[in-house]
């Protein structure tokens, strides 16, 4: 079931997958990071990060896509948010890698459309990237009339992180295990907060049903921020927030996590059981971020990309940041999966979509 919005609250900060939100939980952009709101559409860093100049640039090899003209990261949300982040911590280790400028060129709308349309239309010499989130997969669909077919209209290149999310409740809430909300939404109406129809929370908490068979009533937020201040303040029992987040909370006793939504335990919070050691077998909601091209990039160009990519990944700056942020690199370090994860993530949420009903109105 779904209740009407909670029109009177604000939207969140801006949009959570990698460089993980650390102030927001808003499905288009992953994790919001103070103090990256305010940069300008199209910013270009010095490779310290530190002032607006020039785009990052490698300063040992020579430039070998395109012939050295500047590769642009094309990120489908915000500055602040989780993508943009991403872009900005993996940004120098690109340019150092190919040789070449490397520049963050934020195109936020549509739920990532624009981003995606724009990369879409490129030329495919390997100087127009897009960085995705997680509703790459999710598009196609909530959005049936996509302006491009997701399925043919780009090159996966990598899947750079992935982050879980932990099922979070109001610390005073009758329910100490997720068992416990099992049986307590068998018995009678219990709440979810989302940040709005068809979010990652909205669409984790759609799964959760699924998984442990049981009915909860869905109560959208325009964002994640309001979403999260009615359930650390009761008036919503339930939210499936993103670690980094909803970490602070959680340590300051505003919060209190019942089971992160990965396989494995999360690294921040090594004391919270997985669902499946919950008892929900057979879930798992991850948020994570692509890089793509368009259709059509010649073999070596595309080798020559997915090799700076892992050279970046591999940086220990880089995945300081990522561990630092609650999540990890992606598990297949050749990135020759990478396709196929893509795939199988937008064949779960197309299944979850179609059996809930869930659309964006």
């Amino acid at each position: 079931m779904t209740m009407p919005s909670r029109l009177p609250l604000q939207t969140s900060l801006s949009s959570r997958s990698l460089g993980r939100p650390e102030n927001d939980c808003t499905p288009s952009g992953g994790l919001a990071t103070p103090g990256l709101g305010a940069l300008s559409r199209r910013s270009l860093f010095t490779l310290a990060g530190a002032t607006l100049a020039a785009p990052w640039v490698g300063a040992h090899a020579q430039g070998k896509l395109a012939g050295g003209r500047p590769i642009t990261l094309v990120v489908s949300y915000p500055p602040g948010g989780g993508a943009d982040l991403m872009a900005r911590v993996i940004a120098p280790k690109l340019a150092a890698a190919f040789g070449q400028p490397v520049v963050v060129d934020n195109k936020a709308g549509a739920s990532g459309q624009l981003a995606a349309s724009h990369v879409a239309r490129s030329t495919p010499d390997g100087t127009t990237l897009l960085l995705d989130a997680s509703s790459f997969a999710v598009n196609p669909s909530l959005y049936p009339r996509l302006p491009y077919d997701t399925a043919t209209a780009f090159t996966p290149l990598a899947v750079l992180a992935t982050f879980p999310n932990v099922m979070v409740c109001t610390p005073g809430f009758e329910a100490r295990t997720v068992q416990d909300v099992v049986r307590l939404a068998k018995a009678r109406r219990l709440d979810y907060a989302s940040s709005g129809n068809g979010s990652a929370q909205h669409l984790a908490g759609a799964l959760f049903e699924q998984r442990a068979g049981v009915e909860l009533t869905h109560v959208p937020y325009r964002g994640g921020g309001p979403a999260m201040n009615d359930v650390m303040g009761g008036q919503v029992p339930l939210f499936f927030a993103n670690v980094a987040s909803s970490l602070g909370h959680i340590q300051a006793g505003k919060l209190r996590p019942l089971a992160v939504t990965s396989k494995l335990r999360a690294r921040s919070l090594p004391d919270v059981p997985t669902m499946a050691e919950a008892g929900v077998s057979g879930y798992e909601v991850l948020e994570w971020n692509p890089i793509l091209g368009p259709a059509g990039l010649p073999s070596d160009v595309k080798a020559t990309l997915v090799a700076g990519i892992r050279a970046a990944l591999d940086d220990a700056e880089v995945l300081g940041r990522i561990r630092q942020l609650g999540g990890d690199v992606f598990a297949d370090a050749s990135q020759q999966s990478a396709g196929a994860f893509i795939a199988a993530q937008q064949a779960q949420w197309a299944k979850v979509i179609k059996d809930r009903n869930i659309t964006t109105g």
